[in-house]
């Protein structure tokens, strides 16, 4: 796998809380050299980024980020007004304590809302895999099938832990036909981008790709 066959899958991330516009920029100017799937950035900066640069990549964003326990009113509306800005993909956080709490057809309902509100982009669902036990993840696949989104996503990479193959492997057996898989966080290699990707990820959500591919080419 060379590299412009990793770039292709990765969303290139920047969502640090101190983030300044010469770095979104610096951000934005590698996904057009290497030609990376998408930029992932705050929401805040979609509308600028997409002035500047217009159709020349994909933008990503994130809801509910990073804790996910904005109100579902709330994550609505964050994503139409990101999708009013310019945003082509939706990486939201579902409500980790509704889930901890086993109020599943909550999480279901907000799901379903978001997925409405996402229109025909992307919606990625991120379920903070280091907070749930295997017992929640498999419940998590069924409910992310379920709402009509077409990524399950391991992590924030804000919370303890970041992607681990285990739990890819878990959503490959559990997750319904059509959704596929996003890794992020944890990945400090170009070994972990190749073992991700052939573990059965289509995305990897890094901030890291070019820093280690261009050590490594």
């Amino acid at each position: 796998m060379n590299n412009s066959e990793i770039y292709s899958h990765v969303d290139h991330t920047l969502l640090k809380a101190y983030a300044s516009w010469e770095e979104i920029k610096k951000l934005c100017d590698e996904a057009v050299t290497y030609r990376t799937a998408s930029v992932c950035i705050p929401p805040s900066y979609i509308k600028r980024v997409r002035e500047t640069y217009g159709k020349d990549f994909r933008i990503c964003t994130v809801i509910g980020f990073p804790l996910g326990y904005h109100t579902k009113d709330i994550k609505v509306r964050e994503t139409l007004q990101a999708i009013e800005d310019g945003a082509d993909e939706i990486d939201t956080v579902i409500n980790i304590g509704d889930v901890k709490n086993g109020d599943f057809d909550i999480v279901r309902s907000e799901l379903k809302a978001i997925r409405e509100a996402v229109g025909e982009k992307i919606l990625k669902v991120i379920i903070e895999t280091c907070y749930l036990t295997d017992a929640e993840k498999r419940e998590m696949c069924r409910i992310v099938t379920e709402a009509g989104a077409d990524y399950i996503k391991t992590s924030t990479g804000f919370g303890t832990e970041g992607a681990v193959l285990k739990d890819i492997f878990l959503f490959k057996v559990e997750i319904g036909p059509g959704v596929k898989i996003k890794a992020a966080g944890g990945m400090h290699s170009r070994q972990d981008f190749v073992e991700f990707l052939n573990a059965g990820c289509d995305r990897l959500g890094t901030s890291s790709a070019v820093k280690v591919l261009e050590k490594t080419d």
